[in-house]
């Protein structure tokens, strides 16, 4: 694919981050809550910040130049096409992942290091430091991930499948959608036990908790539940070195019934591993957030499967942007 390298393009390229900091910024100091229908002058809002006069108002106006506030003289306001998805009290607030993107500038500020040798010190802790946080990450994850988990199930078509297990399944946003495509099926939830808590809600709001049978538990350290006829990994494999993706496809290979069907979603990159950007992308993601994540090749993946002990492996569906998956069969 041609691009344009020019001197223009390399330097746009180069200042990207820019709006990207003013953005996280703004989020860290919760200002789109705070002009949500109140808007305010500088000196108020940095009165209430107890924050810098100057430094806040050239933010501001950067804001306001970017199209997520207005400004009426000099009172600022939260524009309205973007409160929905920047207020703390919005059910479709993205706040949280957008704070977690805050916490990751840490860790991306260490690539350069880390790629020279100097290496991973530690693994970086998670952004959410307590359960509201992770509540809130958990609940903007379920509103992104809603839509895409509709059409993932669509294509994996669960057919005769009655027993699911959702590995790592979050609050229950694919474990929901598969049960809303199959009225006969009945699932398991794997997760953390703080996890689990948030996800019996969800269940219940959706009236599908009869129907899921939560378990607690780390996918790295204990069995996984067995009697299933179907598995998903969902956006697990790529924080995984390959060597503890094979324990965690033998462990998934026991939860299993013969003739069961495993299903990866995940970036799955071409042999050249440039194609698909986003998933190339995500790599120096796990390389400066994980001991030994990256993302992986269909060759890799059906090697780990097969290693495992799975067989009839293929290349379900063709993703950009995480939505790659790819089957497998137990004996």
């Amino acid at each position: 694919m041609k691009s344009d390298n020019g001197p223009e393009a390399i330097l746009k390229l180069a200042r990207q981050f820019m709006e990207s900091r003013i953005l996280l910024s703004a989020a860290e100091m919760n200002l789109f809550t705070l002009l949500d229908g109140m808007p305010s002058t500088a000196k108020n809002l940095a009165g209430a910040l107890n924050a810098d006069l100057r430094g806040l108002t050239i933010l501001l106006d950067a804001l306001t130049a970017m199209g997520l506030l207005s400004k009426k003289e000099d009172m600022y306001l939260s524009a309205p096409d973007v409160v929905p998805f920047l207020t703390a009290h919005s059910p479709r607030s993205v706040l949280p992942i957008i704070l977690h993107a805050a916490h990751l500038w840490e860790s991306w500020s260490d690539l350069t290091p880390i790629v020279k040798g100097v290496g991973l010190t530690k693994v970086p802790e998670s952004s959410a430091r307590d359960a509201d946080e992770l509540r809130a990450f958990i609940g903007a994850m379920h509103v992104v991930g809603t839509p895409m988990a509709q059409k993932i199930v669509k294509a994996i078509q669960p057919g005769s499948a009655r027993n699911m297990i959702d590995v790592g399944g979050a609050s229950g946003t694919y474990t929901i959608a598969f049960l809303k495509a199959a009225s006969e099926m009945k699932a398991t939830l794997f997760d953390r036990p703080e996890v689990i808590q948030i996800a019996r809600e969800r269940l219940a709001g959706e009236g599908m908790l009869d129907r899921v049978h939560l378990v607690a538990g780390d996918f790295y350290e204990d069995e996984l539940p067995g009697g299933h006829d179907l598995a998903l990994l969902s956006a697990i494999i790529h924080q995984n070195s390959p060597m503890r993706n094979v324990e965690l496809f033998r462990k998934v290979l026991r939860a299993i019934l013969p003739g069961g069907r495993l299903i990866i979603r995940d970036h799955v990159m071409e042999p050249g591993r440039t194609e698909p950007k986003d998933g190339t992308i995500f790599a120096v993601n796990m390389l400066v957030n994980t001991a030994g994540g990256s993302t992986y090749t269909f060759d890799e993946i059906r090697g780990w499967l097969e290693e495992a002990g799975f067989v009839n492996v293929s290349f379900l569906k063709v993703g950009q942007h995480m939505d790659a998956l790819v089957e497998a069969f137990k004996t």
